[in-house]
């Protein structure tokens, strides 16, 4: 069903609908807009409500009404999305659900290493009740004070442990959700084991809420290892990071929960945008490794170790250890700061696409040919999760040229340099999309690299599971 055959929801869906919320449950669009927003400023978002359900009966009741009258429902989570998965940016037709409310934390099952958490939950408010336990939830990215576990959940989100913990669904026991048809689905049961068919609970996961909302989920807790180790190292290429990578799990086993990798450009950048903040190695340093480890007390003498046996095999070129909890979040800060940094200095594509580990370096080689074969001048600072081998590139202007100036004398230059960027990593037998997802963004992407029984079967999932396509219509697949 295309959007243009979409009813309008009528006044009397309308207020049904207030009805299931209450007074306190609902906004109308001029009043909402921070729903609207896009956090790279690309797309506005439309609508005619923003409803507030604030629990899973009421989303459910939402749904039904929605479904009955084939009305699209978006649904909305911390708003912290990059390919417009949360945003209707083609109709006014679609209801915008928002899970804010449906905020608590159920349960924490200290016998079953599990919180149960519902989909409006902050990030980093879950890392917090995770503490109060002694225990913590290992997913951690930039955005934690405010993307929400939903939208954590929609879009199979990894952040910067991937390398020890997994994705998101790596760390998800169980998952209470609400299909399109109304129904819920209450699985949430912390199971190790269960092998009654399908993995609905997977499914679900990564789906963009294109085939229900997400309202609550049971996830992993780990114990608090005793002793964090943070180094950050000055290397000659990314080739040498997978081989100091290497010999470091030698030494560590799998200790080490975070390997991001950083260009000179990159700590330049940091640099300027941010006084505060020192890039510790000298001007000229072409790559920098953030490597964190986390484990039983002596794990930063064992760290130490393993560095100096790199630097004397030439591996790398320069080592900082942090040896206080300061300086463990000075390091970061320079992780941390980069995507607002590459803002700053006019970011025209910001890529998210992986390959595997072992085709990193020459994937980074040959992404940067490709750009410059379409503009020779443009800056690419590239950076990531190079452990799991997801890394972004960020391609500004030259400098002294504005973002604006660029894509004014170069028209068509922003979707060309995203395509080379696809091109190059799906070349390399990578995925287009890591960790942000399709959204509306990718929609035509996902259509060209997928393979016809990858794209097939996905559109047959859809049309099944949600046959009046009702749900956060547009995204994943058009």
């Amino acid at each position: 069903m295309s959007h243009s055959q979409f009813n309008p929801p009528g006044p009397q869906l309308l207020k049904d609908i207030k009805d299931v919320v209450g007074d306190a449950g609902w906004k109308n669009l001029e009043d909402a807009p921070r729903h609207l927003d896009d956090p790279r400023g690309r797309f506005m978002g439309r609508g005619c409500l923003v409803v507030l359900p604030d629990s899973t009966e009421q989303v459910a009741a939402i749904v039904r009404l929605c479904d009955t009258a084939r009305v699209g429902v978006v649904p909305y989570s911390g708003g912290t999305g990059v390919v417009a998965g949360q945003l209707s940016i083609d109709t006014d037709n679609a209801i915008i659900m928002s899970l804010e409310r449906m905020n608590k934390v159920r349960q924490v099952l200290l016998d079953d290493n599990v919180i149960v958490a519902e989909a409006g939950c902050i990030l980093e408010n879950v890392h917090a009740a995770a503490q109060q336990h002694g225990m913590m939830f290992p997913l951690s990215m930039a955005s934690k004070g405010s993307c929400c576990i939903g939208g954590n959940l929609a879009t199979n989100a990894g952040g910067i442990q991937v390398l020890r913990y997994g994705n998101m669904r790596d760390l998800c026991l169980g998952i209470e959700a609400v299909l399109p048809n109304g129904a819920i689905l209450s699985e949430l049961s912390p199971l190790h084991k269960n092998n009654t068919g399908y993995d609905l609970r997977h499914l679900l996961i990564g789906s963009e809420g294109t085939l229900g909302v997400i309202t609550a989920a049971s996830l992993m807790l780990r114990p608090v290892d005793p002793e964090t180790a943070t180094a950050f190292l000055a290397i000659r290429s990314p080739a040498h990071a997978l081989k100091i990578y290497n010999e470091i799990k030698g030494h560590l086993g799998d200790a080490v929960s975070a390997l991001e990798l950083m260009s000179g450009l990159g700590l330049e950048l940091v640099a300027s945008a941010f006084p505060a903040l020192r890039n510790p190695f000298e001007p000229g340093c072409e790559w920098a490794l953030l490597l964190e480890a986390t484990g039983p007390l002596g794990i930063g003498d064992r760290l130490q170790s393993a560095l100096a046996g790199c630097l004397d095999k030439e591996l790398l070129v320069d080592a900082i250890v942090a040896h206080s909890q300061s300086q463990r979040n000075s390091l970061w800060d320079l992780r941390e700061n980069t995507p607002e940094a590459n803002r700053m200095a006019g970011a025209f594509c910001n890529s998210d696409t992986s390959v595997p580990i072992s085709r990193v370096d020459a994937f980074i080689s040959d992404t940067a040919k490709a750009i410059c074969e379409i503009h020779p001048d443009v800056r690419i600072n590239s950076y990531g999760h190079i452990g799991d081998g997801n890394i972004h590139h960020n391609v500004m202007p030259p400098a002294g040229m504005t973002k604006a100036e660029l894509v004014a004398s170069n028209p068509g230059i922003v979707d060309a340099v995203r395509m080379a960027i696809n091109e190059v990593s799906h070349r390399h037998g990578g995925s287009i999309s890591a960790e942000h997802g399709i959204g509306r963004l990718k929609t035509r992407d996902l259509e060209t690299f997928a393979g016809k029984a990858r794209y097939d079967t996905i559109r047959r999932i859809k049309l099944a599971l949600d046959p009046n396509n009702i749900m956060n219509p547009g995204a994943l697949i058009d």
